[in-house]
């Protein structure tokens, strides 16, 4: 374990590790609400606009698994700084890209960064963080999440109306370019974890990995979870333009309104798993989550106050069970592999994610009217992966290095 940092150095960590999550959340979220708007631009299906999105989700899949093979040999501060750099450059491609295939490749440019970036920003709290305060110090940087909503999607949307398609990536690469200076300045140097002895082979980290089943069930269970979100996520702005009835204007609102309220609950959801435990806090707000899954994918035309307090409820449920399992799937790591299984889980979640996506885009369809036909069969498909998740997290192990006990949860 990296040595325990003060308080308030502890709490700089944190902030800048949210700053880069923000605009690594920022870039892959804004994709969504300018669906509308791309797939008129480009005169694309919900089928292609669905493999736009799901582009990053698989190239960062596989960048995760590479990772997988050296991660654990680098430092960490300079290895997420670099990836956060190539990260911003393939984000300002985005916002250079003369059509559709080369916005697609710039998606996957920044998928192939983002998905390194991601795991490590993980791997380095469980890295820092004491196993007791993990889920609120989760929080903390899932709280990107929130602000992103909150101010990133609106902003950005903004610059899209204002100007074109294109200002919210140049956007966020000079957010990126901020938090690099950011980070220079404030992350420590992370080199604890490695090893001197030299390994066979490149891959000798990622079977270690995986030949432990509690790795495995894990991963299963990363993939359950993400699967059950981006089955619905990546659509609801084509279904609240073209079957709820509200304007394309009014949709900064919904991010708006949604981002307001995670960003108060993510932290009391992450001070509930650490005061009750992260596996039972985890199955209450996934069973409360199913409610939303099932309202959002069936609701017809109705006003905006109405439309505000479903999507706010379902924001708030689905993005708040990520909370607990994060600190979940981060503690089921042995310690001096978590950032080879952290890599290996980003590559879980972004293809899960990928294939929740894609499977989505084609259930889906367009009626003569512009209307989304089976989105209600996309949301059953939602909720019975919830289900398996609350089901399966009884199964997972979760190690503390500081008492050196293990968590596991009542059969």
């Amino acid at each position: 374990m990296h040595p325990p940092l003060a308080p308030q150095r502890e709490k700089y960590l944190l902030l800048t590790l949210a700053g880069i999550q923000f605009s690594h959340v920022l870039d892959f979220m804004i994709m969504m609400p300018l669906g509308p708007m791309l797939m008129s631009t480009f005169g694309i299906s919900t089928h292609e606009f669905g493999l736009l999105v799901a582009s990053y989700s698989f190239s960062a899949a596989l960048s995760g698994l590479f990772a997988a093979t050296f991660v654990d040999r680098f430092e960490r501060k300079r290895l997420l700084l670099g990836m956060f750099a190539l990260f911003g450059l393939a984000t300002l491609a985005c916002g250079l890209a003369p059509g559709y295939a080369t916005l697609l490749i710039a998606r996957g440019l920044a998928g192939a960064f983002g998905g390194v970036m991601g795991a490590l920003v993980q791997t380095m709290i469980g890295d820092v963080i004491p196993f007791a305060r993990r889920a609120r110090a989760s929080s903390m940087v899932s709280a990107a999440f929130s602000v992103s909503t909150v101010a990133g999607v609106p902003l950005s949307l903004w610059l899209a109306n204002h100007f074109q398609w294109r200002a919210p990536f140049v956007f966020i690469a000079m957010l990126v370019m901020l938090f690099i200076l950011v980070g220079l300045r404030v992350l420590p140097e992370m080199r604890h974890h490695i090893s001197a002895e030299k390994q066979a082979h490149p891959f000798a980290a990622m079977f270690t990995v995986l030949r432990d089943a509690n790795h495995l069930r894990a991963l299963l269970f990363s993939a359950l979870i993400i699967f059950s979100g981006f089955t619905v996520i990546p659509y609801i702005t084509l279904y609240s333009v073209h079957n709820v009835g509200i304007s394309l204007h009014d949709i900064p609102l919904v991010y708006l309104a949604g981002g307001a309220a995670t960003l108060v609950t993510a932290r009391l959801i992450g001070y509930w798993a650490d005061l009750h435990g992260k596996i039972e806090v985890y199955r209450i707000v996934a069973a409360a989550a199913l409610l939303p899954l099932l309202v959002v994918t069936q609701i017809g035309v109705v006003p905006l106050w109405l439309w505000l307090i479903c999507t706010t409820t379902f924001f708030v449920l689905v993005s708040g069970r990520m909370i607990p399992a994060m600190a979940i799937i981060t503690s089921a790591a042995q310690p001096k592999l978590r950032g080879t299984f952290m890599s290996l889980n980003a590559t879980t979640q972004a293809f899960a994610m990928g294939l929740a996506t894609t499977l989505s885009g084609f259930i889906i369809t367009q009626d003569a009217d512009g209307r989304i036909v089976d989105y209600g069969t996309v949301g059953y498909v939602a909720m019975a992966a919830n289900a398996l998740a609350i089901w399966f997290v009884a199964r997972i192990a979760m190690h503390d290095p500081h008492a050196v006990v293990l968590d596991v949860a009542p059969k």
